[in-house]
């Protein structure tokens, strides 16, 4: 396999098991490529708030109330 859709195609026919090891490699991979990780991201509490609230207005809405 050289390709990305070759790969795609071929993992796609793995059972779930499988799937779940190649993922946790490529995770360990990608990780061990990396020479640091990102600075987490910071969120005001106001945004947060704000997004709880359009969430549930949302949730009300789709629950049609």
């Amino acid at each position: 396999m050289s390709t990305l859709t070759e790969i795609e195609t071929a993992a796609d026919s793995l059972p779930p098991e499988q799937m779940q090891e190649l993922l946790l490699h490529l995770v360990k991979r990608v990780r061990a490529s990396r020479e640091t990780l990102p600075e987490p991201r910071v969120f005001s509490r106001e945004a947060m708030e704000t997004w709880i609230s359009e969430d549930e207005a949302d949730m009300q809405t789709f629950a049609g109330r």
